[in-house]
């Protein structure tokens, strides 16, 4: 039995609504773009930590990441693994969501943050309760970077 023009529409529209509302609560906390050698797997862990915490992520498997460090202008003393990109800031290694968070919540005048090298214990490298190391804000107003957030053992 077909359908008429009034069922149709409304079928089209409901459609259109369940799809667009499924797609906004999957990028939940907005679109990341990550950039990793396709051999590494402490960036897929990452990359993963990084979907639960309701970020929609595009992954990127890029054999020159040199390129992608020098494109994104990340400074050398504060490289690491992977880098992403998520609403014009710059992510670059290991940076918990919590720290992604506040900066989408404060959105301050920097080009990004940088967990420098590979910490044990951070998300990717085991991510243990008793993991220490520090998080900086680098580029635009910042001349040297800057402690913009500490993750220390929880209790």
């Amino acid at each position: 039995m077909p359908l008429s023009r009034r069922e149709f529409l409304t079928a089209l529209m409901g459609f259109v609504a369940l799809t667009t509302g499924t797609r906004w609560a999957i990028a939940g906390k907005g679109h990341m773009r990550i950039y990793k050698d396709p051999l590494c797997g402490c960036c897929e862990s990452w990359a993963e930590a990084m979907r639960r915490a309701a970020y929609a992520v595009e992954v990127h498997n890029e054999a020159d990441m040199a390129a992608i460090k020098r494109r994104f202008a990340v400074p050398a003393d504060l490289e690491a693994c992977h880098t992403a990109v998520i609403e014009g800031y710059v992510i670059e290694g290991h940076v918990p969501p919590e720290a992604i968070g506040k900066l989408m919540d404060e959105r301050p005048a920097i080009a990004g943050l940088a967990v420098p090298g590979m910490p044990e214990g951070s998300i990717g490298m085991g991510d243990s309760p008793n993991a220490s190391y520090d998080v900086y804000a680098f580029g635009k107003s910042e001349a040297t970077p800057r402690l913009f957030y500490q993750v220390r053992p929880r209790a």
